[in-house]
């Protein structure tokens, strides 16, 4: 029981929860199951032989995730849990704390791609700029 509420969801619900974010799709990396958004990963079931899902987070919010419910989040190991990975426990979550997981996921990753959206049109423009000056000579 997880805050007096059953815990126990699997990698059907990983996935399904996964993909009902808007522009979500599910795609593989090395062979295991991926979950992207904008072309990008937000989370993976790489780890769910061993009974988890896989999100990418910030440090601060696998910090607050995993101080919050460390029966549930615990960094993956090593330097990928250091940039932010997390493990979260399918068997210990329940549908509320798995779907805000993957959202935050999600969101984080929607973010990103659109700074590095803006940074890619920013060069483009600039180059185009460049190649505009130099024919203007």
């Amino acid at each position: 029981m997880l805050n007096g509420r059953e815990a126990s969801m699997n990698a059907d619900d990983f996935r399904r929860i996964a993909l009902s974010f808007e522009g979500a799709e599910e795609s593989s990396h090395m062979a295991q199951p991926d979950f992207r958004v904008g072309g990008r990963i937000f989370a993976t079931l790489a780890s769910a032989r061993q009974g988890y899902g896989n999100l990418m987070l910030t440090p601060e919010q696998q910090a607050a995730f995993v101080e919050e419910l460390p029966e549930v989040f615990l960094p993956i190991a090593g330097g990928w849990g250091r940039m932010g990975m997390t493990h979260i426990r399918l068997a210990a979550a329940d549908k509320d704390v798995l779907t805000g997981a993957l959202r935050t996921a999600w969101k984080l990753r929607l973010e990103k791609n659109a700074k590095s959206g803006q940074k890619s049109r920013t060069s483009a423009a600039r180059k185009k700029a460049g190649k505009n000056r130099r024919k203007k000579r």
